[in-house]
């Protein structure tokens, strides 16, 4: 098992929450200020509906509730509303959640812990083979796919369709060819609405494609959604690609920005409706924004800014909480900043919403966390390239991995024609819509030079179905990979009773853990990345032996391993 410490999630606004033996900012005068929307948290052990009537006496009116975490979003003037509500007894804690109406000063803004697109070096063009059943056209290119042995379990068990993975991610393309198939839309939601831009007129999500700012449930405007749910479930239906599971079933739990952020409020529900659905398996390859380590009482923040952070631990710690007791299994990606999570480097990131805010800050390990990863009940995932090695970006430590996966290393293979190859990242399912945004993809449907260079691809069926594939790489590409092993794991040995299968979340880590492939460090354990151009900051040791260690955890996650022997750690 990994060793876990306290969690804690973030959120994305100033706050004021009262903990033990800190004061709460005496209440101000009333309200006033342009309505702004504010997330207000319960105090655990008083009711709900009192920290409703508390929103309410304080001047502000109760918009969203979510009962199971009691995390309230409410609209209020801007100024003094949150100090009013947050001394009533009833309340732990209250933040701005965004601004209504702002308009933006410019271009689309991307979240600075996106996802690693590193891949612009030559790309290579094999035919492929012929393709033994169960595996589809593309399969050949997924190493990760053989790295898990998916192609081998699959002759034994490809998944369950009553086995159901929720992507709380940036949304789900349910029309892509690979994703349809497997997609349940009628159990999908989106918990967030499109964020034109923040309070300093910073273009965040910008113009809203749906009326209501509110995308459907089957769409995807980022594209990162899209491409973890095809490495979990892409169909085997001789087409594309497939994924780990290739059976299952894919439940699209909404709770990304296009923009790549991920605040408080659709978290929590995400996670909470997770537990209420009825979902076995959640993926969730992001962290919590604004803040990268979330810090109790950091002497680089104000006053406002450590209470709005010791209030987000409170909150994820609950929904974490309440979606384990529900019987979902949570994998979450270790984080891409080449971190040793039990000794991180300095943030200088944070608070990364909204536009303008940021502040360097020493983190200290005991009192600051990264999150969700660092939360309760969660499986932690790290990143290995195509020759096992650890890949220089991913997060690693004996602290909180769990186990490793499959997720690109763009520069793996130093001194081989495969160094600075997309093919030693992850392809997976890709939106048309996103590459007709970013030039990818011409309006007729074709892949253009600026595509072909990225090694964008696409698939034509017989009967005129196209679907578009992309090559990414991240801790983010790694987790979906853990979490297919997870829902094949489920469709094994799991309790099925009429239309559902079910299994206790610690179980399902214990086989997961127990069937993993062990991979010793590597000599020397010190590893520092300069001759593949990364800085000394990227230089990390391994810690740990070959049952257990910091860069591998338990080891590499192993599907037919799994589903072949897993009965030994259930007894």
């Amino acid at each position: 098992m990994k060793r876990p410490r306290l969690l804690a999630v973030a959120l994305a606004l100033p706050l004021f929450g009262a903990v033990s033996g800190v004061a709460v900012p005496a209440a101000s005068a009333q309200p006033a200020g342009p309505v702004t929307e504010f997330n207000v948290l319960a105090r655990d052990g008083e009711s709900v509906a009192a920290a409703q009537k508390a929103v309410r006496d304080a001047g502000g009116t109760v918009v969203e509730t979510n009962t199971a975490v009691g995390l309230i979003t409410a609209t209020a003037p801007a100024s003094g509303f949150a100090e009013r509500v947050s001394a009533n007894r009833a309340v732990f804690g209250a933040a701005k959640a965004k601004a209504i109406g702002s308009a933006p000063k410019e271009g689309k803004r991307e979240k600075p812990d996106a996802v690693e697109k590193e891949g612009r070096g030559s790309v290579s063009h094999k035919a492929a083979a012929n393709k033994p059943v169960g595996t589809d056209p593309l399969d050949d290119q997924l190493w990760g796919l053989k790295s898990t042995r998916s192609d081998l379990a699959r002759t034994k068990q490809a998944g369950d369709k009553r086995v159901k993975v929720g992507i709380i991610d940036t949304g789900v393309d349910g029309s892509h060819p690979d994703i349809a198939p497997n997609f349940d839309k009628a159990d999908s939601r989106n918990f967030t609405k499109d964020i034109v831009a923040d309070v300093n007129g910073t273009v965040v999500d910008g113009p809203c494609e749906f009326r209501g700012c509110v995308d459907p449930v089957d769409h995807d405007d980022n594209g990162h959604g899209t491409h973890v749910a095809g490495t979990i479930a892409a169909a085997a239906n001789g087409f594309g690609v497939s994924g780990v599971a290739p059976n299952v079933t894919l439940v699209n739990v909404r709770a990304g920005q296009d923009s790549g952020y991920f605040f408080l409020q659709p978290t929590v529900d995400a996670l909470t409706y997770s537990g209420d659905a009825g979902l076995d398996v959640v993926n969730m390859s992001f962290y919590v924004d604004p803040w990268l380590y979330n810090c109790r009482s950091n002497p680089a923040d104000s006053a406002a800014e450590q209470a709005e952070q010791r209030t987000i631990i409170e909150a994820t710690t609950r929904a974490l909480n309440y979606a384990h007791r529900k019987g979902v299994t949570m994998v979450v990606a270790l984080g891409n900043q080449h971190d040793e999570l039990a000794a991180p480097h300095d943030d200088v990131t944070s608070p990364d919403y909204p536009a303008n805010g940021t502040h360097p800050r020493k983190i200290d390990n005991s009192s600051c966390f990264s999150l969700p990863v660092e939360g309760p009940h969660t499986i932690g995932v790290g990143s290995f390239g195509p020759s096992q090695a650890k890949a220089d970006y991913s997060n690693y430590g004996t602290e909180q991995i769990s186990v490793s996966a499959p997720g690109g290393y763009f520069r793996d293979g130093y001194g081989t024609p495969w160094y600075r190859t997309v093919e030693n990242e992850i392809l997976s399912t890709y939106p048309r819509n996103v590459g007709v945004a970013a030039g990818n993809i011409d309006a007729a449907g074709n892949v253009t030079p600026a595509g072909v260079a990225l090694g964008i691809q696409k698939a034509t069926a017989a009967d005129g179905r196209v679907g578009y594939y992309q090559w990414l790489q991240g801790t983010s590409m790694a987790t979906p990979h853990a979490t297919g092993v997870a829902a094949l794991i489920i469709s094994q040995y799991g309790k099925k009773t009429g239309n559902s299968i079910s299994m206790d979340p610690d179980a399902v880590q214990r086989v997961l853990e127990g069937t993993a492939a062990p991979i010793a460090c590597p000599v020397p354990r010190t590893v520092d990345y300069l001759k593949e151009g990364r800085d000394a900051s990227f230089t990390a040791t391994c810690v740990g032996d070959t049952s257990f260690n910091g860069f591998y955890g338990h080891g590499a996650v192993d599907a037919y391993s799994a589903v072949t022997r897993g009965s030994a750690f259930l007894r």
